[in-house]
């Protein structure tokens, strides 16, 4: 990243390493591109690499999640912060974050949730789900959960007491989907910390 973005003419913007991207227009603009390639019998081979690699990239927090808990999730409660695709909208079509509630429940596992925007949409789309509460501010997705995971990177969400959040949890992990957080920050205030591309803590 840092040798592709020293090229004023790609620079950084766009190339932070992350847990995919969703929303109604990029993904479906890809998917288009890809099937009006295949219509004049091209085989556009980079945009099926980037739509493959997104969808993979989606299971990466539940990965570092379910790795984080040696593979048993089951009972555990898991604090979510950030529902929508992006900040600044409620959408929830193809985000992150359902990708990795859906999985957390099929591993025997509760989702507790914090999104500033994207309430309303998640109750239309998942119901009255036992196993999914909404809290009303962020420190309140925490409490008596196992673990954090960051799925949207809201502007609110940068700034963090670390020390509050360790007192929190009953598990001192955070698995941080958008990047937003230091390692060593993490680290130093007792929370083992997963990243995406920057390496994660080792639990002894």
């Amino acid at each position: 990243r840092l040798g592709i973005g020293s090229d004023p003419r790609i620079g950084y913007h766009f190339i932070y390493p992350g847990c995919g991207y969703g929303g109604s227009c990029f993904p479906k603009d890809v998917r288009a591109l890809e099937r009006i390639a295949h219509e004049v019998g091209y085989e556009a081979l980079m945009l099926s690499a980037v739509e493959a690699v997104n969808d993979q990239q989606k299971s990466a927090l539940f990965n570092k999640l379910n790795g984080a808990f040696d593979g048993n999730l089951k009972d555990k409660t898991i604090a979510v912060w950030g529902l929508a695709f992006k900040p600044n909208t409620d959408d929830m079509r193809e985000a992150p974050s359902r990708n990795l509630m859906e999985a957390v429940w099929a591993a025997g596992g509760r989702i507790q949730a914090y999104d500033p925007e994207a309430h309303d949409e998640c109750r239309r789309l998942y119901g009255d789900c036992e196993s999914l509460a909404l809290a009303e501010h962020r420190m309140e997705a925490l409490d008596g959960a196992d673990a954090l995971v960051i799925c949207t990177e809201w502007k609110e969400f940068r700034v963090a007491d670390f020390k509050a959040i360790k007192t929190a949890l009953h598990t001192p992990v955070i698995i941080d989907g958008r990047n937003i957080y230091e390692p060593s920050a993490v680290n130093d205030a007792g929370l083992l910390y997963f990243g995406v591309g920057r390496g994660d803590s080792v639990r002894h």
